[in-house]
């Protein structure tokens, strides 16, 4: 109650943008007085072995993630893996580092306890973050989002992946193969059905080549048809990644209670939070259906209340992401999740 009384008023007078990156100061200093790590995981942390979890054979502490976008540089997740998360997943990385889309690019709908953004992959590229990544302790599970440049066609995407894909290796434990932000021109194409298998192909002959390889998902839309669902089950089976995450931000405006001047104002973008919650869930019981459980789901997309993540859960996710959740209810969301999976006795 402290962060949604006290700490969220302040943090929303701010622009969306700045005040992330103030507050990612603030943890990265206060992280760093000694002994306040401590302290931070004696509050957040739920150990118990009920909670443990292993997907794609990676054991994990907890099934409650960090999804891609809070940590785009992978320069806050050993402090952010102090609130209890059981991975993080840093990202989108490309390439070469790129200034994303004009600002403002971040905007919020309190109504609707939702975001809008179109960031457009800004990072600062492939290289810093593989030297921030170095120092990751070996307990724990970072995940590696990445994506192809702005300037980069479609044609040639595949050398963008690889290129991430090669350098980021030794150091993620799994990756995401992102074609679904609605912030990069035309990567949503990238998901139709033959360039996806060529892409997924791809990646995954490389992980061949590998002594030990890595589980590679694919994090797909929350605006795909049944049929292009069906398709993506058929890719996953034929390609043999290692799972999916349903699902990204939305391109839909539709059932919002904020009023229509403001969101033609803001224009373009990712919609999340809230507004996403059941279409996501949908998405991940579709997918577990149709599939027979043939492959993990990652279920990220409107987490604000343990039972949301309960009910994508139940839906036939292995495990939860969070990120508008964590903005708008706080770091306590992820601590009672993971008090209420052990209450209901969910299993893996």
């Amino acid at each position: 109650m402290f962060y949604k009384l006290i700490l969220r008023p302040i943090f929303f007078l701010f622009d969306p943008e700045k005040i992330h990156h103030i507050v990612f100061k603030l943890i990265k200093i206060s992280q760093a007085i000694p002994g306040i790590s401590a302290i931070t995981k004696s509050i957040f942390e739920v150990n118990n072995v009920k909670l443990k979890r292993t997907v794609f054979g990676i054991e994990f502490p907890n099934p409650v993630g960090l999804a891609a976008g809070f940590d785009k540089d992978a320069k806050l997740y050993k402090e952010l893996a102090n609130f209890g998360f059981g991975f993080i997943e840093i990202g989108t990385i490309t390439p070469v580092g790129q200034e994303g889309n004009p600002k403002p690019r971040m905007f919020r709908l309190p109504a609707d306890s939702g975001l809008i953004n179109r960031m457009g992959f800004n990072n600062q590229g492939l290289e810093g973050a593989i030297e921030r990544l170095k120092s990751k302790p070996s307990n724990l599970i970072v995940g590696g989002n990445i994506g192809k440049n702005k300037i980069t066609p479609n044609e040639e995407a595949v050398n963008d992946y690889e290129k991430c894909f090669e350098g980021l290796f030794p150091y993620v434990d799994y990756f995401v193969v992102n074609v679904s932000s609605p912030n990069t021109p035309n990567l949503r194409a990238l998901q139709e059905k033959e360039p996806l298998k060529a892409l997924l192909n791809h990646l995954q002959k490389l992980n061949e080549q590998k002594k030990k390889r890595k589980p590679i998902l694919l994090k797909i839309a929350p605006d795909l048809t049944n049929e292009q669902l069906d398709d993506i089950v058929e890719i996953v089976n034929e390609t043999k990644i290692a799972g999916v995450i349903a699902s990204n931000t939305t391109i839909s405006r539709e059932n919002l209670t904020t009023n229509s001047t403001t969101l033609d104002n803001i224009g373009a973008g990712g919609l999340s939070g809230k507004p996403l919650t059941k279409r996501s869930t949908e998405v991940i019981k579709y997918l577990s259906t149709k599939s027979n459980n043939s492959f993990p789901i990652i279920g990220v997309g409107g987490i604000h209340t343990a039972q949301d993540a309960i009910d994508k859960l139940n839906a036939g996710a292995s495990l939860v992401q969070l990120y508008t959740g964590f903005i708008y209810e706080g770091p306590g969301l992820v601590k009672r999740i993971n008090e209420e999976i052990l209450d209901v006795g969910i299993k893996n």
